[in-house]
């Protein structure tokens, strides 16, 4: 290869860690040396603006929309997410190209040994609305407070005081070395669509750059993962709605749970299907919006 390739990401310490990882996987793939691929930096919207929730102030696009003008102007030639921090509807000129193997699909509870260990009308912190809803529907007592930040900011937060416990995904946590906090089971609480996953897009026109991509894409989070987002997709949600949802290999296909909720998680509905394509998961979301109250369905575009 003659050309050095520029990975842009934000820069976060998990951002840079998961960067480095596509970076790892790519020379290994490739037999690439170190200096083929330059990472670069891009400070994002959502990095700066720390006071507000997201919905607020412009949604996932917060953590996507300067990458993604980089990769149109061609400062970066491919871009590594979170992709639950990726928004459902992205600009046709980018694809997502490829997946690295998914990792822990949990959240984490910290600052407490069970989400009953709580203490009665004790604080809970943080900024995703479907943890909010999930928290308020299993524990009604529960304060819920804006807790923004990366992950570090987020464990200083909580251990000045602002909140008895926090909800972080195990994934981000075990990306960066901390092994704090306690595992909660997915039948106690489903993840937020595509946690645990890294994405990485590029231009729908650089078919060189997608072809080594593809090199390490892991087929079967790539086939999830879209699954939850066309559950996304046909729900009509946004950053605002609590929507959960988790596909996992079964059966020659896929097992896709979801659980849509009120803000105020008083409402819920959820249920569970076996799909072969990723575009059968919409059949799962009209199901969820047929079943749910004219209240619960306001939430949602569906």
């Amino acid at each position: 290869m003659q050309r050095t390739l520029r990975l842009g990401t934000r820069g976060s310490p998990l951002a840079l860690t998961q960067a480095n990882m596509v970076k790892a996987a790519l020379q290994a793939a490739h037999g690439w040396p170190d200096e083929a691929i330059e990472i670069v930096t891009v400070k994002t919207s959502g990095d700066r603006i720390q006071d507000r929730p997201l919905s607020e102030v412009g949604g996932k696009a917060l953590w996507t929309k300067e990458l993604d003008l980089a990769l149109n102007e061609r400062r970066i030639d491919f871009a590594v997410h979170s992709m639950k921090d990726v928004e459902t509807i992205r600009p046709d000129e980018i694809v997502i190209a490829a997946m690295l193997p998914r990792a822990d699909v949990r959240d984490r509870l910290i600052g407490a040994e069970s989400i009953g260990a709580i203490r009665q009308g004790g604080r809970l912190g943080t900024s995703s609305p479907r943890r909010s809803a999930q928290l308020r529907r299993l524990r009604p007592d529960l304060e819920v407070v804006l807790f923004r930040g990366n992950v570090e900011t987020r464990l200083a937060k909580l251990a000045a005081g602002e909140a008895d416990a926090t909800l972080l995904a195990a994934a981000g946590l075990d990306r960066l070395g901390k092994q704090v906090g306690v595992a909660v089971e997915t039948y106690e609480m489903l993840p937020a669509p595509a946690q645990g996953a890294v994405g990485i897009e590029a231009r729908r026109d650089d078919d060189e750059v997608r072809s080594w991509l593809a090199a390490i894409d892991d087929a079967p989070t790539t086939l999830c993962v879209r699954a939850e987002r066309a559950l996304l997709a046909r729900l009509g949600a946004d950053c605002r709605s609590p929507i959960a949802a988790l596909a996992v290999p079964a059966r020659g296909g896929m097992l896709l749970r979801a659980q849509i909720l009120s803000p105020d998680g008083s409402e819920a509905e959820e249920g569970e299907v076996v799909i072969g394509d990723p575009s059968e998961a919409a059949d799962l979301a009209v199901a969820l919006l047929e079943r749910a109250s004219p209240t619960l369905r306001a939430h949602f575009q569906g």
